[in-house]
């Protein structure tokens, strides 16, 4: 009889254990980073550029215009003859419009500017995965392909879905997303160890 309490006893101090464990794992998940607003929107998005990314210029009949230029960290590039022009947050129709108004200023008469991308500006892969860094981006990546590039999932990765820090808006959101989901250059995406 006494024998029999005790198990009883140790029965419910194990439940009891395995209750707390399961809700502390419960409220883990509670707290994970919900999409934010208009995040998924942004890949859908025209390309905005920002520090980092390295444009080819253009400039029609212009040979000592055209070149390639880096956004520095002020998000601006150094052009010929105009100076600073702010290129962070703006599309490439958007800068080609802004750097041909400013050559319009008393250097060219019809400036015919065209700007593409020479190199995007890097994804970050941190958390669970083979060689967490910094790697060159892609259009069309998704975070599965920056992952598999990273050295793929460790043992431990949750393989199911990502955290993903991205400016939308101007502002930097965090949103857990499926792996499948595309990404964009300047993304920082966090694999999380699993639960079991």
């Amino acid at each position: 009889m006494v024998v029999a309490r005790r198990r009883q006893v140790q029965t419910r101090k194990v439940l009891a254990a395995a209750l707390a464990v399961t809700a502390a794992l419960l409220s883990g998940c509670a707290s994970s980073p919900p999409p934010a607003k208009g995040f998924e929107a942004a890949a859908l998005q025209p390309y905005r550029l920002d520090s980092g990314d390295r444009l080819r210029v253009t400039v029609f009949e212009q040979p000592g215009l055209t070149n390639t230029y880096t956004v520095d960290q002020a998000g601006y590039i150094a052009f010929p003859l105009v100076g600073q022009v702010a290129a962070r947050g703006q599309t490439l129709p958007a800068l080609e419009g802004s750097i041909a108004g400013r050559l319009k200023q008393g250097y060219l008469r019809d400036p015919d500017v065209s700007i593409e991308i020479d190199r995007y500006r890097p994804v970050f892969v941190m958390g669970e995965v083979g060689r967490p860094g910094q790697y060159s981006y892609v259009p069309g990546m998704t975070a599965q392909n920056a992952i598999a590039i990273a050295g793929g999932f460790t043992p431990r990765g949750n393989e199911r879905d990502v955290d993903v820090t991205r400016k939308v808006n101007g502002q930097v959101a965090t949103g857990r997303t499926a792996i499948t989901a595309p990404i964009l250059a300047g993304d920082t995406i966090y694999v999380r160890e699993r639960l079991f």
